[in-house]
């Protein structure tokens, strides 16, 4: 019998799903070069030869409010990729990160293509709030890819769908964001502090100005202080505008390897929260991390359900990292907290020793790369597909 190439369906709704995407696809690739995908795609998946339905810009909206204004562009972008999927009955769909785009795509596609497997790369934050969202996915997600190791439990805590940590990127980072022996700069040298107000234009344009009135405390404090801002490429110009109006100098450096070297001569961070987090407790760089949200996010706080909002802390299960949340993050408790990093003692300790546990806890079982482990689980539920709809695939049985 003649076989025809597997056939994937990938939707991805922002550039961090894009980025694992890509990933996958390449492991996928290099065991069966044959295999044809489709489907939403962004710069990187689309420069490994997925073709997209339309630009991944169309649906990569953050922010309450930006959602809504945009909210019946998203509407048809989600019926257009529905129906193309459906058209195709591709072997598998998996849906990687952005769950307000891609578990709507699921839903529906679930609805007209019952016995179609669906994979989610990337656990959606039920174990932070909305945990009825879990139960919900088991319904029409076969199949749960988390980068957490400890959402497995929570899903199955939950009722939520089966679920395996294949692993987090960041891992596989970790020797390029650790000094080299005498790279970083004893406590004895100037100290480098990094300041990382994230990577979204709306962090950006809440958490410059307060993270500037810091660094002009902390220098007032400590005169030797080298700032050090690792920005990302499409916010460069705005974060050179607004700190060119603060009043200490600070380095701007762009770039993954120029960041990855800041990461290892750095002594203490000031930080948005988000993934950065977790990025620094690997590098082992002392933190305080800030974060102001808007309005409308800020009246359902009552609706979190964890202990902390840095991933850091969530993966080490207690709080290590301090965390100021609006106005309890003013400049001058930041800088009290910053100084006290800079020097030995239980603040940094604290932080050093918990981070220290970091490597046994998302280590992988079995050693493999997160694309590897996720690339074994899609290609399964791609062979189950393929039993199903009784079309002969090229993966040898």
């Amino acid at each position: 019998m003649t076989t025809r190439p597997l056939r994937i369906a990938l939707v991805v709704g922002e550039a961090s799903g894009d980025h694992l995407g890509a990933a996958l696809l390449k492991e996928i690739r290099s065991r069966h070069p044959e295999t044809v995908f489709f489907g939403v795609a962004g710069e990187r998946m689309t420069d490994a030869g997925v073709a997209s339905l339309f630009p991944l810009g169309d649906v990569a909206v953050m922010g309450f409010a930006a959602v809504v204004a945009r909210l019946p562009r998203i509407i048809g972008r989600i019926r257009e990729t529905v129906a193309h999927i459906v058209i195709e009955r591709p072997d598998v769909l998996v849906i990687i990160d952005s769950p307000g785009f891609t578990q709507s795509v699921a839903k529906r596609v679930a609805r007209q293509l019952p016995d179609l497997p669906i994979v989610n790369y990337v656990s959606p934050s039920v174990w932070a709030w909305r945990e009825g969202r879990a139960r919900k996915m088991a319904r029409y997600i076969d199949h749960v890819m988390a980068l957490l190791p400890f959402e497995p439990a929570v899903h199955k805590r939950l009722g939520g769908p089966p679920c395996t940590y294949v692993g987090h990127p960041l891992i596989e980072n970790r020797e390029k964001l650790r000094p080299a022996p005498g790279e970083r700069p004893g406590l004895d040298a100037d100290p480098h502090v990094l300041i990382l107000p994230g990577s979204r234009l709306s962090e950006v344009k809440r958490l410059m100005e307060p993270f500037g009135e810091t660094a002009r405390l902390i220098a007032q404090s400590k005169p030797d202080v080298r700032f050090v801002l690792p920005a990302v490429a499409h916010l460069r110009s705005e974060i050179e505008r607004r700190a060119a109006e603060w009043p200490v100098k600070v380095e701007l450096v762009v770039g993954e390897e120029a960041k990855l070297a800041a990461f290892r001569k750095a002594r203490a961070a000031l930080a948005a929260s988000g993934t950065v987090t977790l990025e620094l407790a690997l590098a082992k760089v002392p933190m305080v991390v800030a974060y102001r949200v808007e309005w409308l996010a800020r009246s359902l706080k009552w609706l979190l359900s964890v202990h902390s909002i840095v991933l850091a802390n969530l993966v080490l299960g207690d709080n290590t990292v301090p965390e100021f949340l609006d106005e309890a993050g003013s400049p001058e408790v930041l800088a009290r907290e910053i100084l006290c990093l800079l020097e030995e003692g239980p603040a940094r300790e604290a932080q050093l020793s918990g981070f220290a546990r970091l490597d046994a806890i998302m280590e992988t079982p079995d050693g493999q790369t997160p694309s590897e482990r996720a690339a074994d689980i899609v290609l399964d539920y791609a062979q189950k597909g393929k039993a199903a709809s009784g079309r002969p695939s090229s993966i040898a049985q």
